[in-house]
């Protein structure tokens, strides 16, 4: 699948501009750690990928999200396998499947943490650009600052990618800045 089919998939099954929003930023941090990663053009377009479509049924079948995109849509794609299985990956309480390999580690980690960290951009006049850790961590501590961002899967994606959650934050901040 070729970028411009995965972001027509993507224009097709979700309408909501911030959910699609939110699914290109994923996207561009799941770019930016496979080349920080050295990952060859294939592996890097995978993770791409994975980040684009990972949320690709959450608007319109919410209950069965990510079952409904793994069973019904992703088949008539031809996804390749660490596409489709970082996606299931990323919602180990609804699949079972929980992040192992490297594309699903980082994907879970660049979930909930890119949700949030836009959520902390929207609170600041210039954005991403100079966004520190603190301003991300003390808002992590107002459990009604964007209530529904597990703050748990944030710290768990950190674990799993062995890094500090600062470093992960201020990592993203710089791609999001740029993008």
């Amino acid at each position: 699948m070729t970028k411009q089919e995965a972001e027509q998939l993507l224009e097709t099954f979700i309408e909501n501009e911030n959910l699609r929003h939110h699914c290109r930023m994923v996207a561009a941090a799941m770019t930016a750690y496979a080349q920080k990663l050295d990952k060859n053009d294939q592996e890097t377009h995978e993770w791409y990928l994975a980040g684009l479509l990972h949320d690709l049924d959450w608007e319109k079948h919410p209950d069965a999200h990510p079952n409904y995109a793994l069973a019904e849509v992703f088949p008539k794609f031809g996804l390749p396998v660490s596409v489709t299985e970082a996606i299931r990956a990323h919602a180990p309480e609804r699949t079972g499947k929980k992040p192992e390999t490297e594309i699903e580690r980082y994907l879970f980690a660049c979930d909930e943490l890119s949700g949030f960290m836009h959520a902390v951009s929207l609170m600041r006049p210039e954005g991403f650009v100079g966004m520190k850790t603190s301003s991300v961590t003390k808002k992590m501590k107002d459990k009604r600052f964007a209530a529904n961002v597990s703050r748990d899967d944030i710290r768990q994606g950190a674990d799993l990618i062995q890094t500090e959650l600062g470093v992960h934050i201020l990592f993203l901040a710089e791609v999001f800045a740029k993008s």
